[in-house]
Parts: C-alpha cells; structure tokens; sequence
C-alpha cells in the first residue's frame, strides 16, 4: 500500500497545484498507467476516491487508460494526463 500511497500523494500535490493556480476546483482527471506501474486502474480508481477525499479533486470524474508496453518510457508510472476545470 505504501507504493500506492506515494504514487496517489504526489498525483494529488500535482492535481491541487493546478486548481490553485486557476482557482477552482477540479471537475476531472486522466491518467495513464504504465503497463509497469503496480496498480490496477480498479484498485487506483479505489484509491483515488478514497485519498481525494477534502481535496479540490473530491468528486472528480476519473478516466483511466492503462498501457501495456512493458518497454514503454513511463511503463513504471503513473502519468497526469489532464487536469479539468469547473467553470
């Protein structure tokens, strides 16, 4: 879980970084897993909504895309897609 864990505080940081920036909250997010990253699209999704929780990303719809290119530049991460924006 500890893997996990890190992998989600950092996504966050970054995710309430933005919302700060622009000064609103955050309305969706997509992620790419790479095909090395240790967690499951389900199991994220759990976290995710889980770790959210009192953030500027609560609520937030969530699209995952998982790769499967074990070869792949970022197969061991977890990659920021995009970041949307309430208006």
């Amino acid at each position: 879980m500890t893997h996990e864990y890190s992998l989600l505080a950092d996504l966050l940081r970054k995710i309430g970084e933005i919302s700060l920036t622009h000064g609103r909250r955050v309305a969706g997010v997509t992620l790419r897993v790479g095909a090395l990253a240790g967690i499951s699209p389900d199991h994220l999704r759990e976290h995710f909504e889980r770790e959210s929780q009192g953030t500027s990303a609560q609520g937030a719809r969530l699209v995952i895309l998982s790769d499967d290119d074990p070869g792949d530049q970022h197969a061991l991460h977890l990659v920021l897609e995009s970041v949307d924006l309430e208006v």
